[in-house]
């Protein structure tokens, strides 16, 4: 299946960059670019695309409030959107995962992060590193705006014990692998828990299923070292 990517970012070389090494892949295709958040609004509802690459600072309406708009929009929930960002670590990476992004790239990015990416995010997993999982959360995660309430600790009720263990393990950053390594089971069953987690707590992908966990109390940060 050929993963369908929209470009959104207010510099046109920057996107014919990333649209030739898009290109050229046999499993993936760019189907229309943006140069701001509106416009990459109205091109996802029109193309329906698997992964909006979105820059967030961008003139008139910016990329956090396109992720929002395109993430809170039921017709576009099969669609992904991976950031892209000057600062691998910043509060407007942590609200564009508020928001329902899945993921995050420095526009450092080598080829084959880019790429990789892209395929991660497409097939429902988060782009989260360990650490930048783990400085997100401390940093910010864990601290809504105002209007923004903690998710309650009953939300997690319908999890069983193994996929509350498995979904706690994911919010420390930990991979399926990891995670598999430690609880002795395949990673196969790892994914099937925590998809099946996903589900139950109408997670969109495994970025908000992190930020539920910490925001409903599942796991708590440990304060960064001074």
């Amino acid at each position: 299946m050929t993963i369908r990517v929209l470009l959104a970012d207010d510099q046109a070389l920057l996107r014919a960059t990333f649209r030739i090494l898009i290109d050229s892949c046999d499993d993936m295709e760019v189907v229309a670019e943006a140069a701001d958040g509106e416009e990459a609004a109205e091109l996802t509802r029109t193309h329906h695309p698997d992964v909006v690459v979105m820059d967030i600072r961008m003139p008139g309406t910016d990329g956090l409030t396109a992720t929002a708009t395109i993430c809170g929009d039921p017709g576009l929930s099969a669609t992904r959107v991976l950031i892209l960002t000057t600062f691998e670590i910043d509060e407007y990476v942590a609200r564009a995962l508020r928001a329902g992004a899945s993921g995050f790239l420095g526009k450092d990015v080598t080829t084959d992060e880019l790429l990789t990416g892209i395929r991660t995010v497409a097939s429902g997993d988060a782009l989260l590193s360990p650490l930048a999982t783990r400085a997100l959360i401390t940093r910010f995660l864990t601290a809504p705006e105002p209007g923004d309430p903690l998710a309650p600790p009953e939300r997690l009720a319908a999890l069983t014990a193994r996929e509350r263990e498995v979904t706690a393990l994911a919010a420390e950053g930990k991979s399926n692998t990891e995670i598999a390594e430690k609880l002795v089971v395949s990673p196969l069953t790892v994914r099937t828990h925590v998809h099946r987690a996903m589900t139950k707590l109408d997670a969109r992908d495994r970025a908000q299923l992190v930020v539920i966990a910490y925001q409903s109390g599942l796991v708590r940060p440990v304060p960064p070292p001074n």
